[in-house]
Parts: structure tokens; C-alpha cells; sequence
């Protein structure tokens, strides 16, 4: 009998009299009604009434026992597993793309013991599961890590960019990166500092739900990163995510300007004070270019960076906050400190002896905004404008997680403080938005 994952109590009992096994196809007789379905798992952390078949439909149904529930065992089967199509032929003439997996939930399926989702499919399973990537390029898929994004350190961004350096070197079109969603947008800013003047597309992209999962987005999400990079006419990072909750667009998003704004919707990624790059329409397979004024693909050569200073802080500030919270960071040796501060760029002048103590302590203090559009000004309010006098570097509209890295990149290029600041200031890669009529909302709206 195989191992009857998650039952216990009256339903494992229940079960164990039948001698019924994962993947036997049940009848289940209780009160005049009668359910057939296989045999499922359940999560470890379920109750003992319920067992769980899968209906013909392809659904699963908790079905709820008592003492009068009988089981019959119509037929034997097999315990669900994951098995992975074979893989799909090359085309000649077709772009070579290489896709990079590093875990998250595009590369992941549902545990049962535990109800969670985890990193469990390969790069290789990813294109294996989509075949209708053979018809936009000739894959590659290849593992660096099988991680939640949540993880990630500088040191795996460093690793990520001098890997793909190396592969766009060896004459790809394109590269994916499949990786989890929640400190994507950190990723794909730290490559886009990271690499520069790269001459193919760099597509990050995630999903949502799981590729195991009815409702998920693994699938579309992945054709078009995969088409972007093949076949994009420009270079540099990008992010490939829902337009919104149908399957039909994908937003093509600049890796220093996209954020994650919705912990589960598959349109969660937003670009936030720039309008997004590119639609890609899936069913037609075509790139509706919006931004026109982007690096032409293969005019120049990639120049790889990788060097991060992990001793930089992110502090947001809110009403009331202790600035031994400052002090922290100058007491243990931090280079970097990124302020998020309320409207145009405020903190408490509580916080003001702190900050001076940081400054004069060489730590670079830059001033991003909690609020999601608009640009920091410090030359409105005297807060602003004393907060400069310290020595605090307004940072334009860049988004907090993105000065965070590009603050990080920079100290890990200059230890000069005159160059540090200069550099900051910098629009290297599309970090900072020209200035423009403000408008309120996603800007894809509008």
C-alpha cells in the first residue's frame, strides 16, 4: 500500500479498511450519494473527515466521511507524480535563447505534505511543459540555483551576472531568468547596473501560481520571455509579467523601473513612474513596441560589472521612528544608508543628529520617497532643504529598492565619496525618469 500522504484519524482508518491506495479510483457511498474519484493526498495539516478524490473533471473534492461512508476500490493506480514530457526538437534558423532557472514559483509545484509550494522543476522541466517554445527559438535551459527569490544575496546577483555575461559572450539572441517573484525587481535592477551596454535582451520572469496549478500563469508568462528575447529589437534588462488578469498581454517592464504591487494577482508587476517598454500579444506572438528611444539590439558589447557592497541599509521612515535606527547602521560599519521618507522627501528632525553623524561618518545618505509616483524635492519645505544641508542626496524617482541597489553597485565599483554621489545622481539605467506632466495611477493607463 503506498504511503497515504496527509490522512489520519477516521478517514486514514476508513481508508486502510478498503485497502486502498494513492491513485486507486474510490467509490465513496454516504447518505444515498455516491462520489467517484482517485485517490489524492491531502495536506499534513488537514482534518480527519474529509478525504480528497479527483473527479473525472480533472478537480479535486474534499469529501466529508462519517460512520456510515463506505469505500469500494474500483480499480489500481498509481501515486501522482511529476513526469516531464520529452524534450522538443531544435528548428534550425530559430534564435538560440538560453534560459536560466533559479527557483520561485515558476519552478515550482504544490507539497503536498505541507499545502505550501516548492521549488521542485528544473529549467529543463520548464521547456519541456511549454513545447510551444520550440517555435519561438532554440532553448538552453540550464540550473544556477533552486531558491525563493527571498534568499537572493548580492552574491548571487554577482554570480547571475557573470554568468550571463559569459553566455550572451558566446553569441545567444537572448537570455531568460526564471526566479520568484517577490525581490524580483531587486534582481533585475542589479543586473541592469550590473551589465551594461548589453546587446541582447536580458527577460526576467516569474509567475504567480505554480505550473502545476489550473489557474497558473508559468506557462504564457514564459512564451513571452522566451519571444522577447529571441526576437526584441532592443537591449538590456527587462521583466515579462501580466498586463492584467487575462492571459491575452504581457507588460514588458524596464528592470530598473518595475515593482512588484499585489502579493497574488498574475498582474501584479506594474511599471511605476515610466511607462512599461513593450505589450507582447500572446496569441498573435507579436511585440507592441511603446517606447521607441531604447539601446538597438547587438550595438554594442556587453561590459560586466558584477561587484555588489552588501553594508547598505534601507530605512523607511514613519511617525514616531527611534533614530537608533540610524545610528545602528553607523555603529556596525555600514557604507550606505537609502532613506524612504514621507511625501517629497521628509523624515522627522529627530532624525537630524543621526543623519549628521552618518554623513560625517563618510556614509553616503540618499532620499528616495514612500510614495510610489512623483519625484523627491527637498527644495520645497525647509525639511527638505535642511536635510540637504546635512548631507542628504535627493534621489529623483527612483524607486527606494532600486537607489538600495544601485547604491550597493555603486560602492562596490568607488570608495570615493565624490564619486559616489555623482554617480548617484547618474541616470545610468533608466533609474531616473525625465521630468514630465505628473500623472496619478499606472501609467499604462493613461
Amino acid at each position: 500500500m503506498q504511503e497515504l500522504t496527509g490522512y489520519k484519524g477516521q478517514a486514514l482508518g476508513l481508508i486502510k479498511s478498503a485497502g486502498a491506495s494513492i491513485g486507486d479510483k474510490l467509490k465513496l457511498a454516504r447518505e444515498g450519494e455516491i462520489v467517484e474519484g482517485l485517490l489524492m493526498p491531502r495536506v499534513a495539516g488537514g482534518d480527519d473527515i474529509h478525504i480528497v478524490l479527483k473527479l473525472a473533471t480533472g478537480y479535486n473534492v474534499g469529501v466529508k466521511i462519517s460512520e456510515k461512508t463506505r469505500i469500494q476500490v474500483l480499480g489500481t493506480g498509481v501515486k501522482p507524480t511529476l513526469s516531464r514530457p520529452p524534450m522538443p526538437n531544435a528548428t534550425k534558423g530559430l534564435p538560440r535563447v538560453t534560459i536560466f532557472s533559479t527557483g520561485g514559483t515558476i519552478a515550482s509545484r504544490v507539497d503536498y505534505r505541507t499545502g505550501a509550494v516548492e521549488a521542485a522543476l528544473s529549467a529543463e522541466d520548464l521547456y519541456s511543459f511549454v513545447p510551444e517554445l520550440a517555435s519561438e527559438a532554440n532553448v538552453t535551459a540550464k540550473v544556477l540555483y533552486s531558491l525563493f527569490s527571498e534568499n537572493f544575496t548580492t552574491k548571487h546577483w554577482k554570480e547571475i551576472a557573470t554568468t550571463v555575461s559569459d553566455e550572451i559572450r558566446s553569441g545567444v539572441s537572448g537570455v531568460v531568468i526564471a526566479q520568484g517573484t517577490d525581490t524580483l525587481g531587486y534582481c533585475a535592477a542589479a543586473l541592469s547596473f550590473a551589465l551594461q551596454s548589453a546587446p541582447v535582451p536580458i527577460v526576467f520572469v516569474a509567475a504567480q501560481r505554480s505550473s502545476d496549478r489550473p489557474s497558473s500563469d508559468a506557462a504564457t508568462n514564459l512564451i513571452g520571455a522566451v519571444s522577447v528575447a529571441a526576437k526584441a529589437p532592443f537591449g538590456g534588462v527587462v521583466a515579462v509579467m501580466h498586463r492584467w488578469l487575462s492571459d491575452d498581454t504581457l507588460s514588458v517592464h524596464k528592470g530598473t523601473k518595475v515593482r512588484k504591487c499585489h502579493t497574488s494577482r498574475r498582474d501584479a508587476f506594474k511599471s511605476i513612474g515610466a511607462t512599461p517598454l513593450a505589450r507582447f500579444h500572446v496569441e498573435s506572438r507579436k511585440l507592441e513596441m511603446l517606447e521607441r528611444d531604447l539601446p538597438a539590439r547587438g550595438s554594442s558589447e556587453v561590459v560586466c560589472k558584477p561587484n555588489f557592497d552588501d553594508r547598505v541599509g534601507l530605512v523607511k521612515f514613519y511617525p514616531d521612528m527611534d533614530p537608533g535606527i540610524i545610528d545602528w547602521h553607523v555603529t556596525n560599519g555600514y557604507h550606505g544608508l537609502i532613506l524612504e521618507g514621507t511625501g517629497l522627501g521628509h523624515v522627522s528632525a529627530r532624525c537630524y543628529p543621526s543623519i549628521e553623524r552618518a554623513v560625517k561618518d563618510g556614509i553616503f545618505v540618499g532620499m528616495t520617497s514612500q510614495c510610489l509616483w512623483g519625484r523627491v524635492d527637498m527644495n520645497v519645505y525647509s525639511t527638505g532643504i535642511d536635510l540637504q544641508k546635512i548631507g542628504v542626496h535627493p534621489l529623483e524617482d527612483m524607486l527606494p529598492e532600486t537607489a538600495l541597489v544601485k547604491l550597493m553597485w555603486v560602492l562596490g565599483q568607488t570608495e570615493d565619496s565624490h564619486e559616489v554621489a555623482e554617480m548617484m545622481r547618474k541616470n545610468l539605467a533608466g533609474e531616473i525618469s525625465p521630468r514630465r506632466l505628473e500623472i496619478s495611477g499606472n501609467d499604462e493607463d493613461h
